[in-house]
């Protein structure tokens, strides 16, 4: 069995060898949406949304064109954790193997995937690799018989150390069966596991090598990351940690070549860098989320591109995952106190930075929710009715107070509602190669009230102009830096009607100067301007 030290020795060869970019299983300008499946559908009753009920609604996410664009428009799906756990929301398992039984069967998953893939959705499965539940059976085996086998699976002490945990917690924690303590960073409930023992690096192999060839999943999000070894007085971020993730991403890039796996390192963009170039395939950006938030609730769009600059600087855009909101977080509408018109722009600016953007479930009709956790996740609203449309039972949580007009049924019909909103800019995302690919470039405004960047794919370009304030503005003008377009003379059109929006002159030295994209800027709108190759 290799040591630890070992695999930091491989780990550092193969930090030279692997590619920078490893994402071919996605297409370009692909649009990702994560989904709690205990509150997306449910299709039997029981007041739990199941897998057969995300099957019934996958045409919302994604009906492989057979509209016209009435769909959502995503082409993969982040299902939260879905292995058998004893708790609502999944993240200590007990049963790596089998899909959770209130969600249905193994055979239902698979029908699922190939239902999806039709569709031409690829489909992540949440993997939590950092800890188990303390009611899985290796677990209880190892709390019974100190000569158990599954014993150095996990973190175990005779007294209490002082150590805390990164929020200050406490994350040693007393055994039920006899006088010792065993090491769970984020309960008790949840002991972590031991990558320093490579019985437990083969386990995770296996337990992903189940998921991609017998389920048939098309990758990963990977749970929890930065805690994966504790190292040296460090609970997070450790050299073995890193040395343990380049060891499973190289493993799954053997045998699923055309895989995707994403992590979460909740943490600055400066802490989650180390995590590349060779381990897993992207992570979350957690401070360009913050930063769009942050523009759109200050009305000020001075720090808005900052991150993700810093971002494109260093790495290609399919390695990294812009999102507004997740899971853990307070949803985007309650951020921004029902402010639908600063919903939308938060829409607009996720929707055209570069990466590969996610959508949490619900985002998208605007739903609210707060702490605690479950009612961040509570059934999606399809409906006005009762239920929302989400059960002919009881939901295992009561809805959010604003089912009745923030669901799909009501603003379909409206086009100019948010969930509209998204699915034209995922559809355009997908079609326009300056939205898919393009090169982010910073532009500076007359006024902080204003954000505006273009999106630079070859000769082809979006503008995109935000007026992030309460007022409308006259006269705002937009500039570059040198090299921001070809010179040569646009005609600008409206992305959406095409209506002619003027002109644009771009010298030699390929700079904006002083250009006004309209006479006025309405309050909390967003513009988006096409740029065809200019007349010379």
């Amino acid at each position: 069995m290799a040591s630890l030290t070992s695999l930091l020795i491989l780990a550092n060869t193969l930090g030279a060898q692997l590619p920078q970019a490893r994402t071919s299983g996605f297409n370009t300008g692909s649009t990702c949406y994560e989904v709690f499946v205990r509150s997306f559908h449910d299709s039997d009753g029981d007041g739990i949304g199941d897998i057969n009920g995300l099957i019934q609604k996958l045409d919302y996410i994604n009906d492989g064109g057979r509209s016209q664009k009435s769909d959502l428009g995503a082409r993969c799906i982040w299902l939260m954790p879905i292995a058998e756990s004893p708790s609502y929301h999944g993240y200590d398992v007990t049963d790596y193997y089998r899909v959770e039984p209130d969600y249905g069967t193994n055979a239902d998953f698979k029908r699922l995937v190939a239902e999806a893939h039709r569709r031409d959705i690829k489909v992540l499965v949440d993997l939590v690799l950092n800890h188990a539940s303390s009611e899985h059976p290796f677990f209880k085996e190892a709390l019974r018989d100190p000569r158990s086998a599954h014993r150095d699976w996990f973190l175990w002490s005779v007294s209490k150390p002082a150590v805390k945990g990164p929020w200050s917690q406490d994350v040693w924690h007393r055994s039920p069966v006899r006088d010792e303590y065993y090491y769970g960073l984020f309960w008790g409930g949840m002991p972590d596991l031991n990558y320093k023992n490579a019985a437990v690096r083969e386990e995770a192999k296996k337990v992903a090598r189940f998921w991609l060839r017998e389920m048939g999943v098309d990758g990963f999000r990977v749970d929890a990351i930065p805690y994966l070894v504790e190292q040296d007085g460090k609970l997070m971020h450790s050299p073995g940690t890193h040395a343990v993730l380049r060891e499973f991403a190289t493993y799954v890039r053997t045998i699923a070549p055309g895989s995707f796996t994403i992590g979460e390192v909740w943490d600055s963009t400066s802490a989650m860098l180390p995590y590349y170039p060779d381990q897993l395939d992207a992570h979350f950006a957690f401070d360009v989320s913050n930063a769009i938030i942050e523009a759109v609730r200050t009305g000020s769009g001075k720090k808005l591109l900052e991150p993700a600059m810093q971002l494109q600087r260093a790495l290609p855009a399919n390695r990294w995952a812009p999102f507004l909101r997740n899971h853990d977080q307070t949803r985007t509408m309650t951020e921004l106190s029902g402010n639908i018109p600063r919903a939308k722009i938060a829409a607009t600016i996720l929707l055209t930075l570069p990466g590969v953007p996610f959508v949490y479930y619900g985002e998208e009709i605007g739903m609210s929710g707060n702490k605690p956790d479950e009612r961040l996740r509570t059934p999606m609203q399809w409906n006005p009715d009762r239920s929302a449309g989400f059960t002919r039972g009881s939901a295992w949580q009561p809805l959010q107070p604003d089912s009745a007009t923030a669901n799909v049924k009501t603003q379909e019909g409206d086009s100019g509602s948010l969930l509209n909103l998204y699915r034209r800019l995922i559809h355009l995302r997908a079609e326009n190669s300056a939205l898919a690919r393009g090169t982010l470039v910073p532009l500076t405004a007359s006024n902080d009230a204003v954000a505006a960047y273009l999106r630079r794919d070859g000769n082809r370009a979006v503008l995109i102009v935000n007026n992030l304030g309460a007022s409308a503005l006259s006269g705002v003008t937009i500039s570059s830096a040198a090299g921001a377009l070809p010179a040569g003379r646009y005609a600008v059109r409206e992305i959406w009607g095409r209506r002619p929006a003027g002109r644009l002159t771009v010298g030699a030295d390929g700079r904006l100067r002083n250009y006004v994209p309209a006479p006025t800027l309405a309050p909390m709108q967003s513009y988006l301007l096409e740029l065809p190759a200019p007349a010379r």
